[in-house]
């Protein structure tokens, strides 16, 4: 039970550092959404798509091959040394190829505004050189100054960004401010796409230059040895990586090409609202990827693998069902145009397909603790494909509800083959029946709760009540266990 004390508090304080800024972007979409039309968010959306693609590609899995050697390794200065410095290598090479470049990428990305590209290139690189200063606040045990620059990086973005959206557009670009004379804000000022990427980069560079304390730790060298080691272990990882931005992303991508820029707006600003799921399973992961390579060497670390799989889909469902009951009034506080609610009908299978990648998420740990990253590649890489495909054969039947299908019927299938090869290599003993009837139940209830009772508040409030019920019938010993150990 102290174990598990310890996983929850590292939980909680990290789920918030980490969930709070994302919060407050979750809650910039409702600024997004009333200042850009459908296809101005869709733009938005996929060049947050190609930085995603970006950060992986630079960051080399390097996070994960940090704490994975951090903790294994005696002369630990080498492996943050060695570490920060391959990611300084990587970023270099990526900004000299874009200036050598930059008219066949601005080509490529199809970016007819030249500011675009540097904005990419240095909001990328930025992030990609406080990689490894976050994971050594983690590895050492420094949650609240994590949580302080994670939330100095977003509060700066919100303000920087309401700046540019809606200040400077009401109160000072009207022609006779003191700002437009001095010539510090053009006459007229319209707020753009263009501005929010200017906030993306100047949020980074203030993270970087409030993690500067830590890079005294770090001197630029790299011990062949250990670089040799977090390549090979950090790679796997990144094809991963690159594999699961595809997963995430490609919708946002094909929806374009295949029924126009206005759905993909409509579907991205919708799809936000599944963020309450990735919001709980971020927290989650923050607090459980230590927790699990620091108990690996326990005697019932798969028992306890198993008790933590069983209370993350618990209390994922409880999300899922609770966002599907308020989904209108959330709706409105989110998405500020009309037009933008047609999406809606995505919500519930978003969900259900994000719990999903939290399952997938956490089935990894067998090819983790046993340095078998190459199965974890190879399952990101089929469902890459898997995506791919399921995105080309179910856009044109079901449109953009074809798209979160697509999502949904991949981390299923991740999730399916990571525990029948888990089963070979580390075996947990998942519990199957109950972790199936959670799932089952609160895919139901929330079906019921969209189709059926939409927008009825007391119908959904007892909906939620007999589930939490059911969730209590399922798990009473549990819950008997956990109160006689309190």
């Amino acid at each position: 039970m102290e174990g598990f004390k310890s996983f929850f508090k590292d939980t909680i304080i990290y789920g918030i550092a980490s969930v709070l800024p994302r919060v407050i972007t979750f809650g910039l979409v409702a600024v997004h959404t009333m200042v850009f039309q459908t296809n101005e968010f869709s733009f938005m959306t996929v060049w947050y798509v190609y930085a995603a693609f970006i950060n992986v590609i630079l960051t080399l899995g390097m996070e994960t091959s940090f704490f994975r050697f951090y903790t294994a390794e005696t002369n630990k200065k080498d492996v943050i040394s060695t570490a920060y410095t391959i990611l300084m290598v990587s970023s270099l090479i990526f900004l000299l190829i874009g200036f050598l470049f930059s008219d066949s990428l601005n080509s490529f990305f199809h970016f007819e505004d030249p500011r675009f590209l540097p904005l990419l290139m240095g909001t990328t690189v930025l992030d990609t050189l406080v990689v490894i200063p976050f994971a050594y606040l983690r590895v050492k045990g420094r949650p609240l100054r994590f949580m302080l620059v994670k939330l100095i990086n977003i509060i700066a973005l919100a303000i920087i960004t309401i700046l540019f959206l809606l200040i400077i557009p009401q109160y000072f670009a009207d022609g006779s401010s003191t700002l437009v004379k001095l010539g510090l804000v053009p006459e007229y000022f319209k707020p753009e796409v263009v501005h929010i990427f200017y906030a993306n980069v100047a949020a980074s560079l203030i993270t970087l230059l409030i993690l500067l304390p830590e890079l005294r730790y770090i001197s630029i060298r790299i011990d062949k040895n250990i670089c040799k080691k977090l390549i090979n272990y950090g790679t796997p990882i990144m094809i991963g990586g690159i594999a699961y931005i595809i997963n995430e992303s490609a919708d946002k991508l094909m929806i374009p090409k295949m029924i126009g820029e206005n759905a993909n707006g409509i579907y991205a600003a919708s799809y936000k609202l599944g963020v309450f799921m990735v919001l709980y399973i971020t927290a989650f992961r923050m607090g459980a990827e230590p927790y699990f390579f620091n108990n690996a060497a326990t005697a019932n670390a798969k028992e306890k693998y198993s008790k933590i799989m069983t209370w993350f889909v618990t209390f994922g469902s409880i999300f899922m069902v609770l966002v599907v009951a308020l989904i209108d009034p959330l709706a409105s506080i989110l998405l500020r145009q009309k037009v933008y609610f047609s999406g809606l009908v995505i919500v519930p299978v978003i969900l259900l397909a994000n719990l999903f990648s939290g399952i997938y998420n956490n089935l990894a740990v067998w090819y983790k603790l046993t340095d078998k990253t190459r199965f974890g590649m190879y399952i990101s890489i089929f469902g890459g494909l898997l995506t791919i495909l399921s995105l080309w054969i179910f856009i044109p039947l079901w449109g953009i509800l074809g798209a979160a299908y697509a999502t949904l019927f991949t981390y299923f299938s991740m999730a399916v083959i990571s525990w029948h090869f888990g089963k070979k290599y580390y075996k947990i003993p998942y519990e199957l029946g109950k972790l199936s009837l959670i799932i089952i139940g609160s895919t139901a209830v929330s079906l019921v709760s969209f189709h059926f009772f939409r927008a009825q508040y007391f119908a959904n409030f007892l909906l939620f009540s007999g589930y939490l019920g059911l969730l209590y019938l399922i798990l009473k010993e549990d819950i008997k266990e956990i109160l006689r150990q309190a």
